[in-house]
């Protein structure tokens, strides 16, 4: 017994560092340090958390990074948009757990927080603050690229329901004029994604009013779901008319909210992400780091 407690000891000291290295945060960067623009006033107030998963009164947007482990990272990247009703954020459900698989197949990601509408009397605007939002993160993966091995050219988004609606007004509709005011390096990159994916997408920003102009989709959502299947379908088939790449999964007796799939009975719900994964491959966005982009 006494020849076995240094090796017990050790054992515990290596359980107790991988336990650690487990719990450390992941990095999250404010989008505008100094505040976002017509949010000022709120810098620095406190988010709420409620049962440790839903987030609300955001008022400074941020990325929280999950970056691919370097040893199988391809160089793809996905700024993820949970959903929530535009009054919380599914920061766990439909963030941390689908950066958690992306990563697995070696895409980065990073998971916004963003202004929320419909949270209280701030007085945001889907379409003016948080569209913005969305926009200035995929901005901010592109001007932080090189710190993360991405490749600004394969830059995505994926939103769930409401935040399906903003990648939506991002990637299919054009951008509207900026504001006047301060304006930094970030604004002149591109906000277009190169990619989108929509999960159950909410009906704001279908129909497209620039469909010709947007990437190509992958898009998911459940047969029964009288919300957001009918947006799912339509922005499907006016992106197909318009020759734009896209890719349609709708899963039958299944409603809304199933996140990664993990909220569903159906063994065909559950592998929703490897169809994914597997658009993704097809499309070239998932080749080694330095291969050239394949042609359509």
């Amino acid at each position: 017994m006494r020849a076995l407690a240094p090796l017990a000891l050790s054992l515990l000291l290596a359980c107790g560092a991988a336990g650690a290295q487990q719990a450390a945060p992941a990095p999250v960067f404010q989008l505008w340090p100094n505040g976002a623009p017509g949010s000022e006033r709120r810098h620095g107030e406190a988010e709420k958390v409620a049962d440790g998963v839903y987030f609300s009164n955001i008022h400074d947007p941020s990325l929280t990074v999950a970056r691919a482990d370097p040893r199988h990272a391809n160089g793809a990247a996905v700024v993820i948009v949970p959903g929530g009703g535009h009054r919380m954020l599914v920061f766990q459900n439909e963030g941390m757990v689908a950066a958690k698989t992306l990563n697995r197949i070696g895409v980065s990601a990073f998971v916004l927080k963003y202004r929320l509408a419909r949270d209280g009397d701030a007085g945001y605007d889907i379409e003016r603050d948080a569209a913005a939002d969305l926009r200035r993160a995929v901005r901010w993966v592109r001007a932080h690229a090189a710190d993360y091995g991405i490749d600004p050219a394969r830059v995505g988004t994926m939103g769930f329901s409401a935040g399906g609606e903003l990648v939506a007004l991002v990637a299919d509709n054009p951008e509207p004029p900026a504001p006047a005011g301060k304006r930094d390096a970030l604004d002149a990159l591109s906000a277009r994604p190169d990619f989108q994916v929509l999960v159950y997408p909410g009906p704001l920003g279908s129909p497209a009013r620039a469909p010709q102009a947007a990437p190509p989709a992958f898009i998911v959502a459940g047969s029964k779901d009288s919300c957001c299947m009918p947006p799912a379908l339509g922005l499907y088939q006016q992106l197909t008319a318009a020759g734009v790449s896209a890719e349609l999964h709708l899963y039958a007796d299944t409603d809304h909210a199933f996140n990664m799939g993990q909220r569903g009975e159906r063994v065909s719900l559950q592998h929703w992400p490897d169809r994914l994964a597997d658009w993704l491959a097809d499309g070239g966005w998932l080749i080694p780091r330095g291969a050239s982009v394949p042609a359509p």
